[in-house]
């Protein structure tokens, strides 16, 4: 069944479950739950408006100067013995992490959470060399076994009950079921510990870099990044371009917004900043491009790239909350896919996401870094439907368009296809076959029958004599 947000095309054969137009409770009652302890967190600091002004200038600064913080965070890391790698695009990035781990000869790489090396596929080009790659973060290590993609960005298997995950466990994993939570949490450490100790190579994202001192911070709950990037004699990390901060005199503002609108706390249990690779253990850092600076070209995105990854404008969607986040057939689900996504793949691959929104606006409303999402969505069906590559720029909905501004500028236009209109309406019924759009509007619905009275003017002409 084709995607209604994406098309065939743009769906991968791991997304297709969710195409299916079935609201998941255990999603909806996730992410009910997620943004009333997220609000209730916020709202109790006097100041978070404050600090909702204070984040976004910042994220506004390092982007109008990205290129000269990006070469600043660079050379500090260089100065600490750390490999700095650049790659323009997921093929450049794969391509480089493979060639480290060929150069060390890895055969099992331990991976905390990242959003870059889904965008990678990074899982996918290990297995092409024969390298076994391990999510170890307890959602991304059960959406893994499943074979499917994650549908959050941060609780990627939100979409799964605790019956499900032990049923996966289960058949996966050879254990006896259950669906008790710590009992599930206690079958996953068990399994991945052994992993922690015998692993070649850990992988971790980057949360928050920081520029002038060319050091870098990790925010976790369950201390698998801890593993993955210290028990492993050689450490990658994987860095977006926006995830820079000019130092870190400003850590402590995203520190305390960051986990606050993704989790509700007031600080994550694990706060790890990395300053250079400890002796005898390398340290590698790939920064990677893959269509942002697109975005960071275009004043109308460029907002986009404020976003620190929280999931609150997910939890927030309407939308997100019924269809889930493998609807949108790529990594980064909700407003902030919609936005994000036609920017990194092109509006051909992405260009109808931009409409899988009811532009309620609370996206925007409830960003800790105050992205417009809602107005830069709107932007974004502008463009999607302006570019010819796009599959929602249609050439007979222009003209369906443009003869309706052409109809509307008069008044005897507007009579005469209101005579149609009723005439059409009248028939419709009878005929045997109704095609292209208004089979598709007819299927469900009723055509209205033209009232009595006639036209909207001839009522008012007799009911307003006055």
């Amino acid at each position: 069944m084709e995607n209604p947000l994406c098309g065939a095309a743009f769906l991968k054969p791991e997304t297709k479950q969710l195409a299916e137009p079935k609201p998941n409770q255990a999603l909806i009652d996730a992410m009910t739950k997620s943004i009333d302890v997220s609000l209730a967190t916020c709202w109790s600091i006097p100041d978070w408006p404050k600090w909702r002004d204070a984040a976004h200038d910042v994220k506004a600064y390092t982007l109008a100067n990205l290129d000269k913080l990006l070469a600043q965070f660079a050379d500090n890391l260089e100065a600490k013995g750390v490999k700095v790698l650049w790659a323009r695009d997921a093929e450049d990035a794969n391509k480089i992490v493979l060639e480290i781990a060929k150069e060390n000869n890895v055969k099992t790489v331990v991976k905390g959470k990242s959003m870059v090396s889904e965008e990678m596929e990074l899982n996918k080009a290990f297995a092409s060399i024969g390298v076994r790659a391990l999510e170890t973060d307890l959602g991304e290590f059960i959406v893994q076994l499943t074979g499917k993609r994650p549908t959050h960005i941060v609780t990627p298997a939100t979409h799964l009950s605790a019956k499900e995950v032990g049923e996966v466990f289960h058949e996966k994993l050879d254990v006896p079921f259950t669906e008790q939570h710590e009992e599930l949490t206690m079958i996953a450490r068990h399994k991945l510990r052994e992993e922690f100790i015998s692993a070649d190579m850990g992988m971790s994202g980057i949360n928050i870099a920081m520029a002038s001192t060319g050091s870098f911070c990790l925010v976790e709950n369950e201390g698998n990044i801890g593993l993955s990037t210290t028990a492993p004699k050689i450490h990658v990390a994987l860095m977006g371009i926006e995830k820079l901060i000019p130092g870190p005199e400003y850590l402590p503002l995203f520190l305390n917004m960051l986990p606050r609108m993704g989790t509700g706390q007031k600080l994550t249990s694990y706060t790890h900043i990395f300053n250079g690779p400890t002796e005898g253990r390398k340290l590698y850092v790939v920064i990677i491009d893959n269509g942002r600076t697109r975005a960071l070209a275009q004043p109308r995105h460029r907002k986009v790239l404020h976003c620190i990854r929280c999931g609150g404008c997910m939890a927030r969607c309407p939308v997100y909350r019924q269809v889930g986040g493998w609807a949108y057939g790529w990594v980064y689900p909700g407003p902030l896919g919609i936005v994000l996504t036609p920017q990194l793949l092109g509006f051909e691959k992405a260009g109808k996401l931009p409409f899988a929104s009811s532009l309620c606006g609370a996206c925007s409303q409830i960003c800790p870094v105050k992205v417009d999402l809602a107005h830069q969505i709107v932007r974004s069906r502008a463009e999607s439907i302006e570019s010819p590559a796009s599959p929602a720029h249609s050439i007979a909905e222009r003209l369906l368009w443009t003869g309706f501004v052409w109809m509307m500028k008069k008044r005897w236009r507007y009579n005469m296809a209101m005579r149609f209109v009723k005439i059409g309406a009248r028939f419709a019924p009878l005929l045997p076959y109704h095609p292209w759009l208004m089979g598709r509007w007819t299927r469900g619905r009723a055509i209205p029958a033209a009232q009595k009275e006639g036209s909207f003017g001839k009522w008012w002409k007799k009911n307003h004599k006055d």
